[in-house]
This record gives structure tokens, C-alpha cells and sequence, in this order.
């Protein structure tokens, strides 16, 4: 059940303000609701009613939290661990000192029993009903499937050993301060570089991700930043050295950062750090402008090196180190506002590509313009949703297209075996598999499929080196490893790596819409909490990276098509809302998804133009991937049918109107992603360095006693022309998300989303008004959600707690009064009632209670008879609602025809400070006794 409390009046609207309004103030990224604080309001008015196994809620000082407590530690890593109610995301909470305890702040929110609660980091279930749930798939029976053959070996292979020797070194700055961290931040970097390479180098760069910072020598390992007494830091830098090796045998100078002091500090900023990683990057690129002008003044390391060409830079990430670089390429082309950024000097640097190894994008805001290669790890047990395949799929339509966005499947890769320093047996500090436990047919280690550490590592140096290669070389002999065409490098072998692509050369054809009109199947909202629209609903059966879950349960501008037939010949015709061309194009290419561990899915592809023409392509195969329930692997592959049959046969292709898949399988299902007009060639990027880019920010202001007044979210509009975002607004109450396309017209450099907010002198808790955004159309988005946090500034009432009737006969209720001083905006809680054993007498059996109370409250039935003390959780809740005075608790009891005695129970006062530890209050007593 889902219910939102409102405070006061308050309304929310978007508008598009002429070019002359005045200047809003942004706010930094981190001023967003902070991780730690609830972003929507799931609720239920049943005091009494306790959590799921592992969560509470805690009222510290006024300040309500939901708390869970795992099992045992959560690994740190780079996914983020997020509460949901059901299908909506309640918040990111901040993680105790030993991994296991995690809050968030309430706020306005009220929680009951009957809230689907989950813990979820990049889709996987971290609570004990997602434990279980788990459990019982890896004992499921699982079909083991093969690795598919290796593609035909590409002519030119990357991944061989280059004719340069090499040098290495590191170096170590004065550390910088970064917006919205406390602490500085460290600036140290490791080098290696070509020796006796003559003439300027171009420049590789790498950024780990999120890992453990310090270690010690008796195996401790921590998140803190600095490190304390007694810990070391972890050299997360060192872990791409032999990535690094291979480049600068090539002609490379590499350099590797060190970003332990981003790592330490970014689960208290809301987008994870991205914007101080690409600070960092920035930093060092600045650097490395001055010491490639001003050799004299570089570090003794670097003056061993050929000086780098900064006119020729490769950028590499490492899962939160992906988003980093994606951000700091972002930032290179579109300013980033000046509050927000922790770099402001000129830019003196050209990002010719990416690298993005297992990356997040929690902000789902790729950079269009520059090329990039996503590796898509298949045993990730870290970033397991594999959300970087929006880095490709997030750029569709959203600029010019022409630089080529390419996805690498790696079947059989883990997330953290990429960097040695983090993987077991080569690692200095504590490391392990990311993907944790046994009894998976697919991505256990030993298993067919899964990679050993050192091939993953050879894999993933080869199509770093071939990315290297294409986007900074412009060696378009590689581009068949990258672009969907079906080639391997024997360098990497025997690890099976799977590649499709947008941009460069091809010209859209199908990009499915709600416009779009489909036969034979239908066009689905790839994420949806609504499972009849939803391309991919949740059983259980694994996921999809294409439909990997942003902010909202709902999103609006990302479709696919989907079919399922029983009989072969069962045509599926998609016909967008206008007329697409594909002249000059040599091929069709279509992504198209499979299930996996399916083979041999044969599809018929026919186009037809305006004039009724219609010509039969060729036939297409398509395999599904290997995998299983916990991993995602409904990626999509790329198939190309020649249109050679169709020039034949005299079509107009500036004018196709439809596209037809004909299955000649027996049955199966697919889902189209897109079609594409595909010619071979790798065109320049050519980036709109005229598109807008907007930024929102955070407000925070105090409610007031009294009147009414408008504020406004921060709204940072930089760079000229015109473009398209798609903004959501979220605010407090049960109306739905509201999305809107917003144009950035030529000369208007704001948006204005106005909060109006009603003062008064009653407690209520803090109230966040969200705003979320994407780009549609020639826009970027750095920051991409941002709003007003309304800020109480009431004292909470006082409350006391008195028995109404704590002495009955049979068949009576207990019951116990909560009353405050005044009546609040919010609902107020009050302590927790721990069931404790009677000191003398007989207590209160699970047989003197109603059983559907019991059931409710406890989770169990009457049998075996045994205290309620003795039950698990064993707790009851006092709270009383918004607008009222008291509330109270009761225990039911029911009449037996048994001659007892007289019975009791003895419920403990219990509050909990902000460390989660309890503090024991007064007892209350009840007693039952027999009715006459």
C-alpha cells in the first residue's frame, strides 16, 4: 500500500521563461536531497504493525529513519544501495562503518507492513525476502548452456604487444578541494610511457571506481577517508598497469589517478561523485597541458616520458570511474556551472574517446558527441543491472549521431577481476569475486563460461587497445571488434566478446514511439511498473540491460517493439509515424533481443515503400545470450540483411514506410530495439558545441510561521541554441509524476519551476519537491535532478504515553494512549514497545490472542503455544497521525472457557539514538485476567 501525507498547500509548475528573466542561482549537485534522505511517500495508518525482518524505523531527535539491518556486511562497491516501496524508489541511505546497518531520512513518509519493502543495488535484492528469493533460483535447476563460438578473428589485432619498451613512475600533487566534499582530495597518479618514442604521445587516461580505501595488516578494510591510524591506503590506481603496459608498447603515454578521497566521501553527494570525478580528470589534464608546454615543470616521473599530446586524449573508466569520465568528456565540450565544478581553467585538451568498463550512469546522461566503447561485464555482481548500456542507447536521437557509441558484451566476466587491485591473488590489500556465492550454473568461478582473472584482464586490455586504436588513431581496420560486425580479436581469446553499436554511419530507420504501429505485436514501455505494458516485466527470469531502471517506476520516451509467436510465418509489421530513408546505406542493421540460452531464431526481414513496393532483405539468425536468472543478459544482437534486393527490385529507399520480421522458427519471442541504415566507416564525431546544457540544483529553505511565498528550483542553462529535455516533476502528495517536454529556445537561458510554499507553527517533517531530467534533442544534461526541500522549523510536540485499559477480562482489548501537546502536519512517532518476559506470573501465549492479529503483526500462527516474548520481532509501534492529538495501541485478547489466572504482558519504551543503538525507557504492564 501506498498512500503520500501532504503538508499544506503547496504546487509545482514548469514553465519556460522569455529570455530576459532574471538569473536563477544554482545550487552544487550535492545540495540535492542528500543520500540519507526518502524522495517519495509510501504510507498506511496502522500503528502497531511492525516491519519486515531487518527494517525499523527509528525517531531520533524528531528525526524519523528507516533502518535496515543486513545479515552481514554489504561489500562496498560502485552500485548504489537504494530503499523501494513496491515499484517506487524511496532514497539512497547512508551506510553504517561496518556495512550493515542502513538509514534514511523519512521525512514526511510514513511506513507500514503493508509496503513492499526492498533494498536493491542495480536490481539485485539485498533484504533477507530478496536473499531467499535468490537462494531458491540458484538451487532451481538450470539449463548449462554453451559459450558461442568465436567470431571470425578480425585482420588487425589490437591487442599484440606494441614495439616500444616501456618506463613507469608515479607522481603525487597537492592534494584539491572539491565542492561538497570535506575532506581534500589526493592527486596521485601512476605513469607509463613508451621509451625512446620521438615526437608528442597521445595521452590515455584511467580512473578506478568505488572500492575500499584503506586496509591494514591484519585483513581490516574500510570506506573512510582519510585513512586512519594504523590503515594504508588501497592503490585501486595500480590496477591497470598491465592495461597501461600495452598502450605505451604501442606509443602511449598512460596515467592512472587515484581517487581514494572521492571514494571516502561520495555516498553524501546525490550523484554519486560523478561531478567531482570529472574535476579530477580535469585537474590532471590541466596538469598535463602545463608540462607538455613547460616540460621543466613536470614531476620527475613524467619528465621520463615523451611528452603527451593532449590534442590526443583517451579517456578510461572503471564502473563509478566510467561515469567520471563520461562526465569529465561531458564537461570538456559543455561548461559545467562554476559552483558545481571543482575544475575552472581554460580547456586545453581534445577527449577524442571513451572507455567505460562496467560503468554506472545514475544520471542516465551520456555525452553524445564523443565516441565510446561500453564493456558490459555478463558475471557482474557489483553493477549487475548493466545500466552502462544507456551510454550507447541514451544518445539515440539526442544530437548529430555521428559519433559511434559501441556496447562489448564480455560473456563471462565479473566486475572487479578488470583491475588487479581488486582482484584475489594479485591484490595487495583484501579483494574479492564480486560475484559472490556458489551454485550458479553460469558465472560461478570454474564454470564453463566464467573467465579466469587473467584472461578477463587480456580481454579487457585488447578492446581498450582497439578503441584506443579507432577513436585516437583512426585506424578504421579495427572498427569491425566494435560495431556489431561480427569479429574477434584472437588476442582476447578464449573470451567471447559481443559487440553492437549506434551513430557513425547509421541513418535511423526504426526507432520505436507510441506513434509507432505495430502488427503482430506491439510496442512496449521498456521500464514500467505496470506489467501489461512493460517490455520486460520482473519474474525472476533475469533482465535486460536496454531497460536498466532510472529514478522512476515509470518512464516516458523509451519504447521498444515486442512479439511472441507459436507458428512460424506469424509476420510482426512496424510502421513508424513517418517515412524513413536509408538511401546510400549498404545494409539494414537491426538490435534485436532474443531470450537467452535460445538458438537459431530465423527472421525473414521485408521493407515497404510509400508506392507499395515491397522487397524481401534476407534472412537473419539471432542467439540468444548464456545466462540465467540473476544475470542480465536480454542484450540485443546485431544482424545486418544487404539492401541490395531491394535496389533490385526498384524500391524508393528515401521513402520506406514499413519494416516486416517474419519469423520461420516454430515459436519464440523477440524484442526489436531499433533498425538502422548501416554503411561500413567511422565519420568524424562532428559535437554541437552550440546545444544547451542544463544543470538543476537543490534549495533548501525554512518553512515560516505564516503566509505564503514562491521559490524556485536552481536552474543552470549554459552554451546557445535550441534543444529538448524531458523534465519531470515530483512533488509531495498522491499525484502522479508529471513529465513534460521542455524547449531551450534560442536566447532563453532558463527554466523556471516554481514551488509555492504556506508557512505555519505546527511540527511537520521536511518536504522535497523533485525535479528530474533528460535529454531528448539537441540538449545535454550534467546535474539531473534537483528541487526545494521545505525545512520544518517547528518544534515536534511532546508526547506522553498512559494505559486506557491495561487491565481486562477475556476477550477485551489492551490498550495504551498516545497523546501529543499539539497536533502536527506530520505523523509522529513515538517509541517502540518491546515484548519483554513477565517477572512473575504467567505471560501472555500466542493462544490469547486473535490469530489474524497475530498473523498481521508477528508473521506466524498460534501453534506452537509460546510467550509472545518469545516471538521474532517481537515489538509493537506507537505513532499518532497527522492532524490529531492522540492514537492509540492495543492487544486483542480472546475468551477461552479455561480457568488461568490472571495473565500479563510488559511492553518496554524503547528509542533508538542517530547510531541505531537503544536506549530503554519505562515499562507498561498489562493483565489479562478470566472472564466471570
Amino acid at each position: 500500500m501506498i498512500r503520500v501525507t501532504r503538508k499544506g498547500a503547496v504546487t509545482l509548475a514548469v514553465l519556460a521563461l522569455a529570455s530576459g528573466a532574471p538569473q536563477l542561482a544554482l545550487a552544487a549537485p550535492g545540495s540535492v536531497p542528500p543520500p540519507g534522505s526518502v524522495r517519495s511517500a509510501p504510507a498506511v495508518d496502522e500503528p502497531g504493525r511492525p516491519l519486515p525482518e531487518g527494517w525499523r524505523i527509528s525517531d531520533a531527535d524528531g528525526e524519523r529513519e528507516l533502518v535496515w539491518t543486513a545479515s552481514k556486511p554489504i561489500p562496498i562497491g560502485d552500485s548504489r544501495v537504494e530503499f523501494h516501496a513496491g515499484d517506487v524508489r524511496l532514497g539512497v541511505p547512508v551506510a553504517s562503518k561496518d556495512q550493515r546497518t542502513f538509514r534514511l531520512k523519512l521525512g514526511s513518509a510514513r511506513i507500514g507492513a503493508g509496503d513492499d519493502l526492498k533494498v536493491l543495488a542495480s536490481g539485485r535484492r539485498l533484504d533477507e525476502a530478496g536473499q531467499q528469493a535468490e537462494a531458491r533460483r540458484r538451487a532451481a535447476p538450470e539449463r548449462r548452456v554453451a559459450n558461442p563460438p568465436l567470431a571470425p578473428a578480425n585482420p588487425v589485432d589490437p591487442g599484440v604487444k606494441g614495439r616500444y619498451q616501456t618506463t613507469s613512475g608515479e607522481y603525487s600533487l597537492s592534494s584539491v578541494k572539491l565542492p561538497d566534499f570535506p575532506a581534500k582530495v589526493e592527486m596521485k597518479a601512476t605513469v607509463v610511457g613508451p621509451k625512446n618514442a620521438t615526437g608528442p604521445r597521445p595521452l590515455a587516461l584511467f580512473l578506478h571506481g568505488r572500492h575500499s580505501t584503506c586496509y591494514n595488516t591484519a585483513g581490516d578494510s574500510n570506506i573512510d577517508w582519510p585513512c586512519p591510524s594504523g590503515f594504508r591506503q588501497i592503490p585501486s590506481y595500480k590496477g591497470y598497469l598491465h592495461d597501461q603496459k600495452l598502450l605505451a608498447s604501442q606509443g602511449y603515454v598512460t596515467v592512472s589517478l587515484s581517487a581514494n578521497g572521492i571514494n571516502g566521501q561520495d555516498a553524501y553527494v546525490d550523484d554519486a561523485g560523478a561531478q567531482a570525478r570529472s574535476s579530477l580528470v580535469r585537474q590532471h589534464l590541466a596538469r598535463w597541458a602545463g608540462w607538455a608546454k613547460d616540460p621543466a615543470t613536470a614531476p620527475a616521473a613524467v619528465k621520463r616520458l615523451p611528452k603527451a599530446d593532449l590534442d590526443k586524449v583517451l579517456l578510461v573508466g572503471h564502473s563509478r570511474g566510467g561515469e567520471g569520465v563520461n562526465r569529465a568528456a561531458l564537461d570538456t565540450l559543455h561548461q559545467a556551472p562554476a559552483a558545481a565544478d571543482g575544475y575552472r581553467g581554460p580547456v586545453r585538451w581534445k577527449i577524442r574517446g571513451t572507455v567505460l568498463i562496467g560503468p554506472t550512469i545514475f544520471g542516465h546522461n551520456p555525452a553524445p558527441d564523443v565516441p565510446s566503447l561500453t564493456l558490459l561485464p555478463g558475471c557482474d555482481g557489483d553493477v549487475s543491472d548493466l545500466q552502462g548500456q544507456i551510454y550507447a542507447d541514451g544518445t539515440r536521437g539526442t544530437s548529430r549521431g555521428k559519433a559511434l557509441q559501441a556496447v562489448a558484451y564480455v560473456i563471462g566476466a565479473n566486475h572487479n577481476f578488470f583491475n588487479t587491485e581488486w582482484t584475489p591473488g594479485q591484490a595487495v590489500a583484501p579483494a574479492w569475486d564480486d560475484w559472490g556465492g556458489e551454485g550458479n550454473a553460469y558465472c560461478d568461478a570454474g564454470t564453463a563460461a566464467r573467465l579466469k582473472a587473467t584472461q578477463q584482464q587480456k580481454a579487457g586490455s585488447t578492446y581498450i587497445a582497439a578503441a584506443a586504436r579507432l577513436f585516437v588513431a583512426g585506424d578504421d581496420k579495427v572498427r569491425p571488434l566494435l560495431d556489431g560486425s561480427h569479429r574477434s580479436a584472437p588476442s582476447a581469446n578464449p573470451a567471447r566478446v559481443l559487440t553492437h553499436a549506434v551513430g557513425a554511419h547509421r541513418k535511423p530507420a526504426v526507432l520505436p514511439t507510441t506513434s509507432t504501429k505495430v502488427t503482430g505485436g506491439k510496442v512496449c514501455n521498456q521500464v514500467d511498473h505496470d506489467e501489461t505494458k512493460s517490455c520486460l516485466p520482473w519474474d525472476g527470469k533475469g533482465t535486460s540491460p536496454h531497460f536498466a531502471y532510472w529514478h522512476l517506476p515509470r518512464e516516458t520516451g523509451r519504447y521498444a517493439v515486442t512479439a511472441a509467436w507459436s507458428r512460424a510465418g506469424t509476420p510482426v509489421k512496424v510502421t513508424p509515424s513517418r517515412p524513413f530513408s536509408v538511401k546510400g546505406s549498404d545494409a539494414l542493421a537491426l538490435r534485436v533481443i532474443v531470450p537467452p540460452n535460445t538458438t537459431g531464431t530465423k527472421l525473414d526481414v521485408r521493407i515497404t515503400d510509400t508506392n507499395g513496393r515491397r522487397a524481401r532483405l534476407g534472412q537473419a539468425t539471432v542467439d540468444g545470450l548464456p545466462g540465467n536468472s540473476m544475470t542480465s543478459s536480454a542484450w540485443a544482437r546485431e544482424v545486418r540483411v544487404p539492401l541490395r534486393s531491394a535496389v533490385r527490385a526498384g524500391l524508393d529507399l528515401t521513402k520506406v514506410k514499413s519494416l516486416e520480421l517474419v519469423p520461420r522458427s516454430t515459436k519464440g519471442k523477440l524484442w526489436l530495439m531499433d533498425a538502422w541504415g548501416w554503411r561500413p566507416g567511422t565519420p568524424a564525431p562532428d559535437p554541437a558545441k552550440d546545444m544547451p546544457r542544463v544543470d538543476f540544483g537543490r534549495l533548501v529553505v525554512k518553512e515560516g510561521n505564516s503566509g505564503s511565498r514562491t521559490v524556485r528550483v536552481p536552474v543552470h542553462v549554459s552554451g546557445r541554441g535550441s534543444g529538448q529535455i524531458r523534465l519531470y516533476t515530483d512533488p509531495p502528495g498522491p499525484a502522479p509524476l508529471a513529465p513534460r517536454t521542455v524547449t531551450v529556445k534560442p536566447g532563453t537561458q532558463h527554466l523556471d519551476v516554481p514551488v509555492t510554499v504556506d508557512g505555519n507553527t505546527r511540527y511537520g517533517h521536511d518536504v522535497a519537491h523533485d525535479v528530474f531530467a533528460k535529454a531528448v534533442r539537441g540538449a545535454v544534461v550534467g546535474s539531473d535532478r534537483g528541487g526545494v526541500t521545505v525545512e520544518n522549523d517547528d518544534p515536534m510536540p511532546t508526547f506522553t504515553v498512559r494505559p486506557v485499559a491495561d487491565r481486562v477480562t477475556e476477550g477485551s482489548p489492551l490498550a495504551w494512549r498516545m497523546t501529543l501537546s499539539a497536533p502536527a502536519d506530520s505523523e509522529v512517532y513515538g517509541p517502540e514497545l518491546r515484548v519483554l518476559p513477565v517477572t512473575g506470573g504467567t505471560e501472555l501465549s500466542t493462544k490469547d490472542v486473535p490469530a489474524d492479529w497475530l498473523a498481521t503483526h508477528f508473521g506466524v500462527g498460534p501453534d506452537p503455544q509460546r510467550p509472545l516474548s518469545q516471538l521474532d520481532g517481537s515489538n509493537l509501534w506507537l505513532s499518532v497521525p497527522a492532524g490529531r492529538l492522540s492514537a492509540d495501541v492495543a492487544v486483542p485478547t480472546v475468551r477461552d472457557t479455561v480457568t488461568e489466572g490472571p495473565e500479563s504482558i510488559r511492553l518496554q519504551l524503547t528509542t533508538y539514538d542517530e547510531e541505531g543503538m537503544p536506549t530503554a525507557g519505562s515499562v507498561l504492564t498489562g493483565t489479562v485476567t478470566d472472564a466471570p
